[in-house]
C-alpha cells in the first residue's frame, strides 16, 4: 500500500514532539460498545514493510480457521521472500517497465499461497530490522545485472536467492506439524482452497454483476472484483461478521477523519449518508486512494448509536493496542474492496463459483 511508509515515519515523529503529544495520549469520546468480536491471532506488527495486504488476508485466514476451531498461525515472511523471488523475475523480463516492489493488494497474498505455498509462523518467523526497501532496490539491481549477461531465469534464481537467504533466512523445504511432514503447498491446500474466497467492490463506472478490475496500482495481477451495489456490499460484509467470518478490508486511510493513534476513523466532516454517487465522485476524483488494508473482525456502537466496524490492524502502537474502529459511513466511501469467506455470503453463482472450478488469478 502505498502510504504505509508514510505512516510510520508520521508516527515517530509524533512520538518525537515531546509534551504536545502527551496530550493527545488521552481516549476518544466515543465510548464504544461491542456487538459482535471474533477471535483472532495475536497482532503482528508490519513495520517500516509495505506488507499490509499480507499481514491482513493471513490473518483473515487464521481468523477463519479459529472460528472453526482450528488453530493456525501463518509467516507473513514467507510470501514477502516469495514474492520478491517473483519481483525480480518479472524485472528480469520486463526491464525497466517494472519497478521491484513489495506492494500489492489481499488477492496477492492468495496468489502466493496458490503459486507457492504457505508457512506456519514458528516455523518461519520474520527477522527483525529487515530493510525491504533496501532490498528491493538490491533485488532490482541484480536483476538488471542477470538482463544483461542474459544467463537465464535459473542462474537469476539462484542469485536472488543467494541474497534473500541472507537478508531474510531460508524458508524450510517441509512443514512439520502433528507427527505429519508436508510440502509447503500441502500445507496450504488444508488452509485455503480456491473460491474459498471472494473478492467484492462497488464501483458504478462499470455493471454490477459483473466482475471489474480495480485500477489501482497495487493491482498488480490485474485481478478482477465483483461488482455489487454499495448497499449489498455493507450486508455482506456486515452478514459475515455476524455470522462469525472475517472479511479483509482495503481502503483509504488518508482521510484526515482517520485516526491511527486513537484508532478511530470518521469521515471528515462528518456525513449522514454517503451514496453510490458520492462514492464515485470521490474514486474518480482520486481521492478515496487504496493505502492500506486489514482484517475486519468485530462490530460495535457508541453512545450515540453509530455503527463501527473493527478491525485488526498491523500495527500495534495505537490506544486500542491495534484495533482501529471504521465509522459505518466511512467504510461505505473509503472502500476499495473486501475479500469475505464464500461461507458467508449468499449461494448465488456470480458471488460463489462451483468448487469444483479451475482456479484463474484473474477470477477471484
Amino acid at each position: 500500500m502505498k502510504n504505509d511508509i508514510s505512516f510510520f515515519i508520521l508516527l515517530i515523529l509524533s512520538a518525537c514532539t515531546g509534551k504536545d503529544s502527551q496530550t493527545q495520549q488521552t481516549k476518544p469520546d466515543e465510548e464504544f460498545v461491542t456487538e459482535v468480536m471474533l477471535r483472532t491471532t495475536p497482532m503482528k506488527d508490519q513495520g517500516r514493510s509495505e506488507l499490509c495486504w499480507a499481514y491482513a488476508m493471513l490473518a483473515t485466514i487464521e481468523t477463519e480457521h479459529i472460528m472453526q476451531g482450528d488453530s493456525v498461525d501463518l509467516s507473513v515472511a514467507y510470501l514477502a521472500y516469495h514474492l520478491l523471488a517473483d519481483e525480480a523475475r518479472q524485472r528480469y523480463a520486463l526491464g525497466k517497465a517494472h519497478t521491484v516492489s513489495m506492494r500489492g493488494m489481499a488477492t496477492t497474498a492468495l496468489h502466493l499461497i496458490q503459486l507457492y505455498g504457505a508457512m506456519p509462523y514458528t516455523s518461519y518467523r520474520q527477522r527483525e530490522n529487515v530493510g525491504y526497501r533496501k532490498l528491493c532496490t538490491q533485488i532490482q539491481h541484480l536483476a538488471d545485472q542477470e538482463h544483461a549477461h542474459r544467463k537465464g531465469t535459473g542462474h537469476l534464481d539462484e542469485s536472488v536467492a543467494t541474497v534473500l537467504d541472507e537478508a531474510m533466512g531460508t524458508p524450510p523445504s517441509w512443514v512439520f506439524m502433528l507427527g505429519c511432514q508436508y510440502t509447503p503447498t500441502e500445507f496450504a491446500h488444508s488452509l485455503y482452497q480456491p473460491y474459498e474466497y471472494a473478492a467484492l467492490t462497488s464501483f458504478s463506472h462499470r455493471p454490477f454483476g459483473t466482475r471489474m478490475v480495480i485500477d489501482v496500482a497495487d493491482n498488480h495481477f490485474r485481478d478482477t472484483f465483483l461488482n455489487v451495489e454499495l448497499d449489498s456490499l455493507m450486508q455482506y460484509v456486515e452478514q459475515a461478521l455476524r455470522s462469525g467470518h472475517p472479511v479483509c478490508w482495503e481502503g483509504d486511510v488518508s482521510e484526515k477523519g482517520y485516526d491511527h493513534q486513537q484508532g478511530v476513523a470518521h469521515l471528515s466532516p462528518h456525513q449522514d449518508t454517503v451514496t453510490q454517487e458520492s462514492r464515485q465522485i470521490a474514486f474518480d476524483r482520486l481521492q478515496t486512494t487504496d493505502d492500506h488494508c486489514m482484517e475486519m473482525v468485530g462490530i460495535a456502537h457508541d453512545k450515540k448509536n453509530r455503527k463501527y466496524f473493527v478491525c485488526k490492524n498491523s500495527w500495534t502502537n495505537s490506544l486500542r493496542g491495534g484495533l482501529v474502529y471504521l465509522e459505518e459511513n466511512y467504510v461505505r466511501a473509503k472502500t476499495i474492496a473486501v475479500v469475505i469467506p464464500t461461507a458467508a455470503l449468499p449461494p448465488m453463482s456470480q458471488l460463489v463459483p462451483p468448487p469444483d472450478d479451475p482456479f484463474l488469478p484473474n477470477t477471484l
